[in-house]
């Protein structure tokens, strides 16, 4: 049986006292329940959803606290100036795909595009996956109408199944258990591959093994020739290589479902502070960014880097009102605002916004993302984005950081490491007719992987340059 956000709130109470072994007991992690909880699903049993909410209140965290605080580190590094932020990964994850394969080639192009970044720049990349917890999306209705028939809306396999039937569509509160399982073997195999010689950058020629030659992997294979050379040449000079073997690779998703994220949040023992611990970094989406609302509450509270994500409505005023509930301390590293205007949007709505908290002594770190901003319907149907119009919004994005005297200091993307039909355009260009075979996303278009280098290369050329490309 369905129940409303209200009556589930008021039934749901915080999960135990036992520090040790249960979610954080701490004051105010329970205000939101008395908020507006935007985006929030109806669970179709009470008995299932707190039998679901105990158990992951009781389960091993999937980050620990001292990885979170070296992440808020980094980014501290970015808003300064002195590093760039690499964050990519899917639209919204599948049970389905959490496989070695799919898992290894979206690391991988996420380590090429770093790659890229780093020696075209001469700048670090902190390199952060939407993977391991990016199960959930907001949706502009609450239901859906195929053929006379009305079913909730699809939002992430944490929520429901995509198959248009009653069954499938059901708020099912377990499918956030089966989250965390996922979210931890996916962590796991992350862990393996760049800790494990995967993402040792003496093999970067073997990273372009297995993609069709084009324009952007050749581009690749000139880059990790010079790459071979330096490493070679520090080699002969008695350089140590500690440092090429691993790379730091930190988790992130939206912090939609608040029910998922309050059962994981734990106290660190070493401070006595709430920490969510279902990932490193967490974002609030543009649907949930209220200052009054649930998500914006619950975030403020714990002890994670967080985003949000302001799109084209945003005001300064809004700005500054985020700063001061999210990042009261001015924390370096602490708020991360995360911009998706549009092409055609950015150059007017981005500088007055920059220039506003600028002028307040605000520094949070900024990055692009330049995907959603520019979904497009094609004329088959399909819901897309043009390559073009996503550099566009890149270009401005730069163009406004440098001339309101602010870093650029990351990229925020949707991508794959498969050979999909998704985006429109690329130096090898999909066309619409690509789609029937290759579109295989449930939710937004992501960037193939010869997209994602390319964008890769551009916004090298404007970190190296000072300037737009």
């Amino acid at each position: 049986m369905m129940f409303d956000t209200a009556e589930k709130n008021r039934a749901v109470e915080p999960f135990g006292t036992n520090l040790s072994q249960g979610a954080a007991d701490y004051p105010g992690l329970d205000a939101w329940r008395d908020l507006d909880v935007k985006q929030a699903p109806q669970w179709y049993d009470q008995k299932v959803f707190e039998e679901s909410m105990h158990e992951l209140s009781h389960v091993p965290p999937l980050v620990f606290a001292g990885e979170v605080d070296v992440l808020r580190e980094r980014l501290a590094a970015a808003a300064a100036g002195k590093a760039f932020v690499l964050q990519g990964g899917d639209c919204a994850e599948t049970f389905a795909g959490a496989t070695a394969n799919k898992i290894s080639s979206r690391i991988r192009t996420i380590l090429q595009m770093a790659a890229v970044l780093t020696y075209g720049a001469s700048m670090p990349v902190v390199k952060m996956g939407r993977m391991a917890g990016q199960f959930a999306k907001p949706r502009s209705s609450d239901m859906e109408t195929r053929d006379g028939v009305t079913l909730p809306s699809f939002r992430g396999e944490i929520v429901n199944g995509f198959d248009f039937t009653e069954e499938s569509r059901r708020h099912d509160p377990r499918r956030m258990v089966q989250a965390y399982h996922t979210s931890a073997s996916t962590l796991n195999l992350i862990r393996a591959f760049t800790t494990g010689g995967f993402a040792d950058l003496r093999t970067v020629h073997s990273w372009n093994k297995g993609f069709m030659s084009n324009p952007a992997y050749a581009r690749f294979d000139e880059l990790a020739a010079e790459i071979d050379r330096a490493v070679r040449f520090m080699e002969a000079a008695g350089a140590d290589f500690d440092a090429l073997r691993t790379v730091e690779f930190f988790s992130a998703h939206e912090a939609l479902l608040l029910d998922y994220e309050r059962a994981l949040t734990r106290v660190d023992s070493r401070t006595g502070l709430p920490y969510i611990t279902s990932s490193h970094f967490v974002w609030i989406g543009e649907r949930t960014r209220q200052i009054d609302g649930a998500h914006v509450d619950y975030l403020s509270r714990i002890q994670n880097p967080i985003g949000v994500k302001l799109g084209p409505t945003t005001t300064v005023e809004q700005a500054m009102e985020l700063i001061e509930k999210l990042d009261p301390e001015r924390e370096p590293g602490r708020l991360t605002f995360i911009v998706r205007m549009g092409a055609g949007t950015i150059r007017e709505r981005l500088p007055e916004i920059m220039q506003g908290v600028k002028a307040e002594g605000a520094t949070p770190l900024w990055i692009t993302d330049p995907m959603h901003g520019n979904t497009i319907t094609a004329a088959n149907g399909y819901k897309t984005r043009r390559l073009e119009d996503i550099m566009n919004e890149v270009r401005g994005f730069f163009e406004v950081a440098h001339a309101t005297g602010t870093h650029p200091g990351g990229l925020h993307i949707e991508l794959t490491g498969d050979d999909v039909a998704e985006c429109l355009g690329g130096s090898v260009a999909i066309d619409e007719s690509a789609f029937d075979e290759r579109y295989e996303t449930l939710v937004d278009p992501r960037l193939n992987h010869q997209q994602s280098l390319e964008l890769a290369f551009l916004v090298a050329e404007s970190l190296a340059k000072g300037n737009t490309p």
